[in-house]
């Protein structure tokens, strides 16, 4: 086959067919599969839904998730609420963004807070997130946890998360303008760290610095959209978009370990660039995978899976398994593919995987039934 007579963009969509999601770890080289180590079945549990972006489990085994709209929606019991239980009144669904990612109070028996970030529009695209109370009425008693962090259509972030010390973390989008991401006065690229009432932690990194907002935990960030942190060290993991063309060269997307205070280096390096006094990745995808989500396993319903971090690919329309050892990556494989492009992948009660397909998002294609949530259980 001449090379020469085909268009550099079916090159580069024949490479993205051939490696799907495969990621070289910096420093080390890992070894990739086509194929799971374990057998399992994938069964579809809802469809019709219009891009839903997080997926959570309340203790009483219903599962809420957020449709990018502006819905929140609620399975129990097997089937589907037919209403919303809540609809975001201000979201500004246009662009990446949207209604995006909620989270559970670790007390949420006894409190039942909910906590939703979204963007919105005021004199440009902004996020906030916001808090509520689940009750009879729905979700009441609004507070805002943070708002006026900047946004853009593109790179919004924003995943939030409660961590192993019952902080509440925040990823943020740099919205398209790069420098924001090494500014400390701004809010744009950063995890953030927050208590469960939007006060700020004493012992975050950057409080009682005059130039720096005392909300950060970590900066240097382009667009992470995956956090969780891994059993036993609590290290918290992020997967992270790398640049598009506009801002650098495509690829270089990342999984990182995230840690207090430290610089991830955008935009002053990307892919596996390094320099001092800034972090490197510890996995780096070229040709973009688009990561958008992140979780450890930890049931036992599939033990070769016990500890692996697991991301779905926008673009690389794949489910990637990494098997770690501490810090260093033993294994990763793309164990789920041919359902388009894969957003949210969440540990259900039952301890099966479900995931989400995000079709419907403007730059997928659809099926009849998309979008879908779908789950991975033992092989019969």
């Amino acid at each position: 086959m001449n090379m020469k007579h085909i268009p550099a963009f079916l090159i580069t969509l024949l490479i993205i067919i051939m490696l799907g999601c495969n990621g070289t770890p910096s420093g080390q080289t890992a070894n990739d599969s086509a194929s799971s180590s374990a057998t399992f079945n994938i069964e579809t549990v809802m469809t019709g839904l219009e891009v839903p972006w997080s997926i959570v489990w309340a203790p009483d085994g219903r599962m809420f998730f957020t449709e990018r709209v502006g819905r929140v929606r609620v399975f129990e019991n097997g089937k589907l609420r037919p209403q919303a239980v809540f609809t975001v009144p201000d979201v500004d669904p246009t662009g990446e963004s949207g209604l995006m990612s909620i989270a559970l109070h670790p007390q949420f028996n006894a409190n039942h807070y909910v906590y939703l970030s979204y963007a919105y529009s005021q004199t440009g695209v902004l996020v906030r997130v916001v808090r509520y109370k689940e009750s009879a009425a729905g979700f009441t008693e609004p507070k805002v946890i943070i708002e006026n962090i900047p946004a853009a259509q593109f790179h919004a972030g924003c995943r939030i998360r409660f961590g192993p010390d019952g902080k509440l973390y925040i990823t943020t989008g740099d919205a398209t303008k790069r420098e924001l991401a090494q500014q400390l006065n701004s809010l744009a690229g950063k995890t953030l760290r927050l208590n469960d009432d939007g006060t700020v932690p004493e012992d975050n990194p950057f409080v009682g610095r005059e130039d720096a907002r005392p909300e950060i935990w970590s900066y240097g960030h382009r667009n992470s959209q995956g956090m969780d942190w891994q059993p036993d060290s609590n290290l918290m993991f992020q997967t992270e978009h790398g640049p598009s063309g506009f801002d650098g060269p495509g690829g270089g997307d990342e999984v990182n370990i995230v840690e207090k205070g430290k610089n991830y280096g955008w935009p002053i390096i990307h892919h596996k660039e390094t320099k001092a006094g800034l972090e490197s990745p510890l996995l780096e995808y070229t040709p973009a995978c688009a990561p958008a989500s992140g979780m450890f396993y930890r049931g036992s319903v599939f033990p070769q899976f016990k500890g692996n971090f697991f991301f779905g690919c926008l673009n690389g329309a794949v489910l990637m398994r990494i098997e770690l050892n501490g810090r260093a990556v033993v294994k990763q494989e793309s164990i789920v593919r041919n359902y388009g492009r894969i957003r949210d992948v969440a540990e259900g009660p039952d301890g099966f995987l479900y995931f989400s397909t995000s079709n419907r998002d403007g730059r997928g294609k659809p099926s009849s039934d998309d979008d879908r949530i779908l789950r991975i259980v033992p092989a019969k």
